[in-house]
């Protein structure tokens, strides 16, 4: 058999094994229901629920079973605002996206790879200012930052930025501007007493699932590990894992608080820890949510010992954390501009607020920020520095989600008030939004 037959077979296979989806609005009053049946293989089921959360579905409830080689899935689902999914473009698009081997979904909620931009990875030890840092390092370089997803969980963090050449707008092709953005980051990431060995790596992006890939490094740098000082577990997702002989599987749930993504993350995590799941079940209210998987290692055997369990114990719990940071959600809309981060970051920083999380992205001439935000020791942020943040960017800019109460009233002229309206109100920044539309 030559390589045309070989390829001819393997699409064949495809096509008789591919997904089936149903679609069912009127079987449940408060949600629309999507079953999807798969060959049962290690990372169907991730698949799966990385497409529904690439396209910002909502999980209100969820059954996965297996039965010989076929897995069957249903999903309760609703969008943003509760309300039942009528767009027939939605469903269209999951049934493309599962018959393709990539599973790559465009959705607002998702940073696709593009040959023209150049990939960078950063793993390192959390710290205040450390994301100033790095965005001040990339504009001194003249490298625009046209996507980034940031999290940082057990004083580590990780970060995933596409960047391209300011000059030219593509990819960076100079071998030794490439080297030296390396050698520069790393030096920014070491620091002393560091929890974990800086990783630089820069490269063409590939087929990545920017969650995905932020979940592998999180992991890879040990974040399941808590500092010694942080010994509180009254907040912390609770989750068992115990041993269900007579089936010959290993049982984990977690009861936590319900949020976006969550069993995204939770199956990312299994999936990326080689196990298997043949059956499982998630409920959720409208603020709890609890998720019961019966696993296998992919050598077909459940969990070995008292120390994989707690293994399992400790990845869960950090899969779960790692997205659901505690602080001030904070989330900017303007023109985008050279620069306009490290100007952000930077306010951050001088401010006295200290970013746990961060998602940027930019398109057709605009940018998006979304930031979560403690004070640079951990603790809520004092209502009267994003009163000053906003004198200096304004409020139809900068947006202050959740329950926060701002000052009623706060002297209009500080000297650190004065610093930051000095930022922009510099040219190069009132001048942005007329260069975007130039």
């Amino acid at each position: 058999m030559d390589d045309h037959d070989d390829d001819a077979y393997a699409k064949l296979l495809r096509r008789v094994n591919s997904p089936r989806v149903v679609v069912d609005n009127d079987a449940c009053e408060h949600a629309t229901v999507i079953q999807v049946d798969t060959v049962k293989r290690q990372g169907a089921l991730l698949e799966v629920v990385q497409v529904l959360t690439d396209l910002n579905l909502v999980m209100t409830k969820a059954y996965m079973s297996s039965d010989g080689v076929w897995f069957m899935n249903v999903f309760y689902v609703t969008d943003d605002h509760g309300n039942k999914i009528r767009d027939e473009g939605i469903f269209n698009c999951i049934e493309k996206a599962l018959e393709t081997d990539a599973c790559m979904v465009k959705s607002t909620g998702k940073m696709l790879p593009s040959k023209e931009h150049t990939l960078i990875e950063l793993t390192g030890t959390d710290r205040p200012g450390l994301l100033s840092e790095v965005c001040a390092v990339l504009t001194d370089l003249r490298c625009k930052v046209v996507n980034a997803e940031i999290w940082a969980h057990n004083a580590r963090a990780a970060a995933v930025i596409h960047i391209a050449d300011q000059s030219t707008g593509t990819a960076i092709e100079d071998p030794r501007k490439l080297s030296l953005i390396k050698e520069l980051l790393y030096n920014v990431l070491k620091g002393h007493g560091d929890l974990t060995t800086p990783i630089v790596s820069i490269s063409s992006p590939g087929e990545i699932h920017t969650g995905r890939r932020l979940h592998q490094m999180m992991f890879a740098a040990r974040d399941f590990e808590r500092p010694g000082s942080e010994n509180d577990n009254s907040a912390r997702p609770y989750v068992t894992v115990f041993d269900c002989p007579d089936r010959d599987y290993t049982v984990v749930t977690a009861t936590s608080i319900d949020r976006p993504k969550l069993v995204f993350d939770t199956v990312c995590t299994l999936t990326d820890m080689q196990y298997l799941v043949f059956h499982g079940t998630v409920i959720t209210d409208s603020k709890k949510a609890y998720q019961e998987y019966y696993i296998r290692h992919v050598d077909g055997f459940p969990t070995s010992s008292e120390a994989e369990r707690q293994r399992v114990i400790e990845c869960i719990q950090a899969a779960i954390e790692r997205r659901a940071s505690e602080g001030l959600p904070l989330e900017l809309f303007t023109d985008d501009h050279f620069g306009l981060l490290s100007y952000i970051t930077r306010i951050l920083r001088e401010n006295g607020l200290w970013p746990k999380s961060a998602e940027i992205s930019t398109r057709n001439g605009k940018a998006k920020h979304s930031y979560i935000v403690t004070d640079v020791s951990g603790n809520p942020v004092d209502p009267k520095t994003i009163f000053l943040i906003h004198q200096q960017m304004g409020q139809t800019v900068l947006q202050v989600k959740g329950n926060f109460s701002m000052p009623p009233k706060f002297p209009r002229e500080t000297p650190r008030s004065f610093l930051f309206g000095g930022l922009f109100r510099c040219p190069s920044f009132q001048n942005f939004a007329t260069k975007s539309h130039s």
